[in-house]
């Protein structure tokens, strides 16, 4: 008698970030789904630092959110401080960022995974897939145990023949404490996937209580705490836990390269490349020899919890060499380790080998998602899961799939430049990385995604009514300030105090309220605007919204315009399996790029490296077009 007699409509292998969102969306969806995970107890675990959000990751999780992921509403049960980063700038750089409970993390996914319908578990590890040809027809397990399904979404983060080093050790080990995952790699080697190992990095983890807060500077959360869900399931903050700020030295960085020797980075243990942008403290020091102290955040584990995370002193150094180089930090002179920083390997598939819908090109119905992908962090890889996890469930009830375009939000410019650029080096968002980061702000995102989320069924009715509900109240307000005047001795004493030029004659209030100084506060001091906020009982999210809708009508018009022109080059489709050897007038080097990565639209074929405007020109040419 089989331990699972049907046949699952989708399995999820692996239960981190990416397989959890994975797991949640293809069940809310209607699909009976199993995540099959080497250790239940260790769902959503955040292996790294203890935080959720911040540049361009913020926006993701509320586009997770605003989609009917769980991102948002656990980052914002489980949080002990919020911060919305870049006030200083403009609101297309605003970043909400919270500082997270750990354990609480973990139990509040696993608590919400364990009451979504349609959603079975199982503990142990998958090492190869079912196939019928080239179609996935389920996965076997280490005790042989074959398991049927009609999708199969792969979200093995670092586990893929994963090999942890610190200093001349190293084993075996997709997490500290947890073993490997093997046979997957070479069986999808031998169908043809081209594979690579990728490296990243974790710090020490040391006792609270050891610590000199008095030594470091004090970095409390944001007066006035905000969340990430746009649900009415959570609510924000109302007291928070700081953290700290202090530095290294010379002296630190002199005690850190007498280890290099011992480094697998420096020695040529480890040769696969690691995340540029969180390199590991030796990195550091070695790459920018020149400065004379590097930040280091050091970051509450929990409400309760001793465990203090040293963000910025992520290392593969020996444990001695560590504890030695860390004693030397201000406040860090008389630290008690946890546990030590190491370094770990691992199999990624370069993801240029997957459609938009994260579904390989060489095997139907199997999907990719999270960091073997090329990922790094929590949050692209929860926004990957989310997309496999939406389209596995669509194909498998035979509809049309879901992707999103890189003006309609971060998640579609993180999967746009996965499958067509590919990654050599760990994959991090970054606003620079989309070119239409005035329209896909962290607070419209609910505005942008959720009526494309509820048309294929994952985000629910009372979601949907409050995105309405904000919508109307954001459009009146804004239509309020376009027809209504206001007067020069109402309005004047207000211009004047902001050193901004005075008016002669009546005027809308949209037109003042668009002037650079002039702030939706300053607006507040006119009677008609505070008693329409009464009237109608905006909160700060319509206001904030208004204000935003006003001030940058101009730019979110603009690139509004600037994505509908390249948009006409996403609608002329490229033939499946076009065959551009043909092309003899495009450069050799497009021609191989085009033919591997077979873009479906010349829009992405643009994107491609290596694709230069006169190569698109020909194919346009060659199209008829």
């Amino acid at each position: 008698m089989s331990l699972f007699q049907d046949t699952y409509d989708v399995i999820v292998v692996g239960g981190g970030h990416a397989g959890s969102e994975a797991a949640a969306a293809a069940a809310n969806m209607g699909s009976k789904t199993l995540l099959v995970t080497m250790n239940l107890q260790n769902i959503a675990q955040m292996s790294c630092n203890p935080a959720m959000g911040g540049i361009a990751k913020g926006q993701i999780v509320r586009e997770i959110d605003a989609l009917g992921g769980y991102s948002g509403i656990v980052s914002d049960t489980s949080a002990i401080q919020f911060k919305m980063l870049n006030k200083s700038k403009g609101p297309a750089m605003w970043s909400p960022r919270v500082q997270s409970d750990r354990m609480r993390f973990a139990e509040d996914w696993r608590n919400m995974l364990e009451q979504t319908e349609n959603l079975d578990f199982y503990q142990e590890m998958v090492n190869g897939l079912l196939l019928d040809g080239n179609k996935v027809t389920g996965v076997t397990t280490s005790l042989g145990l074959k398991i049927k399904a009609r999708t199969v979404i792969l979200t093995n983060g670092t586990f893929l023949n994963g090999l942890i080093h610190i200093g001349e050790k190293n084993f075996g080990g997709g997490r500290a404490g947890e073993r490997a995952a093997t046979g997957i790699t070479e069986q999808l080697v031998e169908l043809g996937f081209d594979s690579g190992r990728m490296k990243t990095g974790t710090p020490p983890r040391v006792d609270g209580r050891s610590l000199d807060y008095s030594k470091m500077t004090e970095q409390p959360g944001d007066e006035s705490p905000e969340k990430f869900s746009y649900s009415d399931r959570t609510k924000p903050l109302t007291s928070q836990r700081s953290c700290h700020m202090t530095y290294t030295s010379p002296e630190v960085h002199e005690l850190l390269r007498e280890g290099f020797d011992r480094s697998p980075m420096f020695n040529g243990r480890i040769q696969s490349i690691g995340p540029r942008y969180c390199p590991s403290i030796e990195d550091k020091i070695h790459r920018f020899a020149d400065k004379e102290r590097h930040q280091i955040f050091v970051e509450p584990e929990g409400w309760n919890t001793v465990e203090v995370y040293v963000n910025g002193f992520s290392t593969s150094l020996p444990e001695d060499v560590q504890y030695k180089a860390l004693r030397s930090v201000a406040g860090f002179e008389n630290v008690k380790f946890f546990r030590a920083g190491y370094a770990i390997e691992y199999d990624y598939f370069p993801p240029t080998q997957l459609k938009h819908t994260l579904e390989t090109k060489l095997v139907e119905g199997l999907y990719f998602a999270g960091q073997i992908n090329g990922t790094t962090g929590y949050e692209e890889a929860a926004s990957q899961g989310l997309m496999a996890g939406i389209n596995a469930s669509l194909r498998v009830n035979e509809k049309d799939s879901f992707t999103l375009k890189r003006n309609e939000a971060y998640i579609g410019v993180l999967v746009d430049d996965l499958i067509t650029k590919g990654t050599e080096e760990p994959y991090r968002m970054f606003t620079s990385r989309a070119e239409y980061r005035t329209l896909l702000r962290q607070d419209n995102a609910d505005l942008r995604l959720t009526p494309k989320s509820y048309e294929i069924g994952l985000a629910r009715e009372d979601r949907m009514k409050r995105m309405e509900e904000k919508f109307s109240k954001t459009e009146n307000f804004v239509n309020f300030f376009k027809k209504t005047s206001v007067k020069p001795e109402d309005i004047n004493p207000i211009l004047e105090s902001n050193s901004s030029a005075s008016v002669r004659q009546s005027d809308k209030m949209y037109k003042v309220f668009s002037r650079p100084r002039i702030s939706m506060d300053d607006m507040r001091k006119l009677e008609a605007v505070e008693s329409y906020i009464q009237q109608s009982d905006l909160d700060d999210e319509i206001i904030e919204q208004t204000e935003i809708q006003v001030k940058y009508s101009g730019y979110i018009e603009k690139e509004k315009n600037n994505a509908d022109r390249l948009n006409r080059l996403e609608g002329i489709k490229i033939p499946h399996n076009f065959d551009y050897s043909k092309i003899k007038s495009m450069s050799f080097e497009a021609r191989e790029k085009l033919a591997e990565i077979q873009p479906t639209s010349v829009s992405q074929a643009s994107r491609i490296s290596g694709v230069s405007p006169n190569d698109i020109s020909v194919l346009l040419v060659y199209m008829g077009r």
